[in-house]
């Protein structure tokens, strides 16, 4: 009978050891997991960011080396878009008859590009109801 105890008792200290060693494994392995997620996170972070910069230089590029000068747009010294002396601004106040909805609003904008009047961010050519669900004083 003695001899029985004893094999429970080692066969408990080996279930023991073996789940102590599982469960060492497992921590190194989610460790390693994390490193590894981290690191694969970084790099496609990089890759993705550095895309995207690639592709906005690009597009700069063409903007900037076509021939928009020769068709009346200015471009300033450092490549900036100069809208005063390209665009003929026209600023307009709502009136009962024209975007009523918007009279007060703190959003109107009211100022017209070329003859195209934005209104405002959220309703470029106006509000369709006579009441604005984004009026703001």
């Amino acid at each position: 009978m003695e001899d029985w105890w004893q094999q429970l008792e080692k066969a408990a200290e080996e279930v023991e050891e073996f789940f102590y060693d599982l469960s060492s494994t497992m921590e190194f392995l989610a460790e390693e997991v994390g490193k590894t997620l981290g690191n694969l996170t970084q790099e496609v972070e990089e890759i993705v960011v550095g895309e995207i910069e690639r592709c906005v230089e690009d597009m700069l590029d063409v903007i900037y080396d076509s021939d928009l000068e020769e068709n009346g747009i200015p471009w300033d010294e450092m490549g900036n878009f100069v809208e005063s002396e390209f665009m003929d601004i026209n600023t307009y106040k709502p009136s009962p008859e024209n975007h009523p909805a918007c009279i007060g609003c703190r959003h109107y904008h009211g100022k017209a590009y070329n003859g195209n009047l934005l209104v405002c961010a959220m309703h470029p050519y106006g509000c369709e109801d006579s009441s604005c669900i984004d009026w703001e004083d």
